[in-house]
């Protein structure tokens, strides 16, 4: 945050009073108002830590420079470097120390692994007016060491921040329940930070039973052209939710059965639906484990066992050719003429984490399972 507190023009003596009023207009940064210049160089605490501020006092020099005193806050001082800061006023050669006091301190922020900046979200000032001046302050520092995107997360009690980051340039980037995502980009020329995310991600469980039976379920809310149609559980994925725990929690949540995920089928890409995002959506096989329905009277109208020759033989699966596409797969797949894809734990050392490869393992031994 920079503050800047001007002397107390009220307080100041006749010759200061008299010193500035009578060469107004001389200085070349008269029509900002005031004949003040300054430049500044600071590092960033981390997220966590403490902010960096540095007090400034000024004394005179013969040529009417004023050159800082600098003094560093009990912080990290390897952290800290600071450049002098250089007041003109209009070569009056006055006692600086009886007319400024300033505290400057930049927003708590850390930097990413990209040259860009992270503003800690939990210690945003409180006072919009003063979060205004930290933020140009903020980003006339980051300009000068040459950050590049900067993001600002503001949490949705601090809404009222959100105009004012606006007002200095930031841009939308996401949202969430809980709060905004904005963004900065400082280099000239075209932003180069990534976009909000572009896909949503959907599931589908075809669970057939001993009997040759799939599970089915009618929608509460439908387009009229789907009134008398019987599909298969879907939904969408949960954050961080594979997509073989989101099918079976799917199945689970519209219609009470326990299933085990068995493979993903297929999957279709789709693009401009919802909020004009693309859209995944993967088809799973699973394996009932009961049987016993209990409908979700949130979402859904009604559930049922239905034999797998009455799905199939739907005038709206046979009319449209993805839908009977997917039940030709897994037909395909319940007469192992068709393999499809199983999850695999593998960590990569490009991030260190775990995360799922899908992939079909064909069995030498099972001249039926072709894998296409």
């Amino acid at each position: 945050m920079t503050q800047l507190k001007f002397f107390d023009f009220k307080s100041a003596s006749l010759s200061e009073k008299a010193a500035l009023m009578g060469r107004a207009g001389s200085s070349p940064f008269s029509s900002l108002g005031h004949s003040v210049g300054v430049r500044f160089s600071q590092e960033l605490s981390s997220c966590r830590g403490s902010g960096v501020f540095t007090k400034a006092s000024y004394s005179s020099s013969s040529n009417g420079t004023y050159m800082s005193k600098r003094a560093l806050s009990s912080v990290d001082k390897e952290k800290f470097a600071a450049e002098n800061y250089f007041y003109q006023i209009n070569g009056t050669s006055v006692s600086s120390s009886s007319l400024f006091s300033r505290n400057v301190k930049a927003l708590d922020a850390c930097d990413d692994e990209y040259g860009g900046v992270v503003v800690d979200p939990d210690r945003l000032p409180v006072n919009p007016d003063a979060f205004a001046s930290m933020l140009r302050f903020s980003l006339s520092h980051w300009k000068m060491k040459g950050k590049k995107g900067i993001w600002l997360k503001l949490p949705l009690e601090r809404s009222e921040l959100v105009p004012v980051a606006v007002k200095e340039g930031f841009q939308y980037h996401h949202a969430e329940r809980g709060y905004v995502m904005l963004t900065y980009w400082i280099p000239e020329g075209p932003c180069m930070l990534p976009t909000n995310a572009t896909h949503q991600v959907g599931v589908g469980g075809f669970v057939i039973n001993d009997k040759n039976e799939v599970l089915v379920v009618q929608e509460k809310f439908y387009a009229p052209s789907f009134a008398d149609l019987w599909k298969i559980p879907t939904g969408f994925i949960l954050e961080s939710e594979e997509i073989y725990s989101g099918a079976v929690r799917e199945v689970k949540e519209e219609t009470g059965v326990d299933t085990e995920f068995v493979e993903v089928i297929a999957f279709r890409h789709a693009h401009n639906l919802a909020f004009d995002k693309s859209d995944l959506f993967f088809v799973c096989m699973l394996k009932p484990l009961s049987a016993q329905i209990k409908v979700d009277d949130l979402e859904i109208q009604a559930a049922k066992w239905m034999p797998l020759v009455e799905f199939v033989a739907q005038p709206l699966i046979q009319e449209d050719g993805m839908f009977k596409k997917i039940i030709d797969i897994c037909i395909a797949r319940l007469g192992k003429h068709y393999c499809g894809l199983l999850p695999h734990q593998v960590v990569s050392k490009f991030d260190g984490r775990p995360s799922c490869l899908y992939y079909n393992v064909i069995d030498d031994q099972d001249v039926n399972c072709k894998g296409n």
